[in-house]
């Protein structure tokens, strides 16, 4: 099971270990974006700093309905206990985990300041 806190904003985060090919890992407090049906981003800051090994370019459409193209890195992940391969988009302030890394799981989030955010597998349900 994967866990974390809903903030004072009302954005739930939870913290995701993600490695570079250095070996090297950062715990990365991410907010689940179910709007973004991607698996990470994280801004291209923490992107540079890690060194993580451009792979391609993407097209985002945002919320507002505007399209922005990023760069994409491949990192690792340590997602519910197993280290996955992704493609990490270097976009915005925030890191933000989309719906293609929650796919299998169920989430569920106690909506309040201090709230419980709980991932787990389907498959344990």
């Amino acid at each position: 099971m994967i866990t974390g806190v809903v903030n004072d904003r009302l954005e739930a985060v939870v913290k995701v270990p993600v490695g570079a090919s250095t070996g090297q890992v950062l715990e990365i407090e991410a907010v689940v974006d179910t709007g973004f049906n991607g698996l990470l981003t994280l801004p291209p800051t923490v992107v540079a700093d890690m060194g993580l090994s451009e792979s391609g370019v993407t097209k985002l459409i945002l919320a507002n309905g505007t399209e922005e193209f990023c760069s994409t890195h491949d990192a690792t992940v340590i997602w519910d206990g197993h280290l996955r391969f992704i493609r990490v988009d270097a976009t915005g302030p925030v890191p933000l985990l989309g719906m293609e890394l929650l796919e299998g799981h169920n989430l569920n989030i106690d909506v309040h300041p201090g709230g419980q955010v709980r991932i787990n597998s389907a498959q344990a349900a």
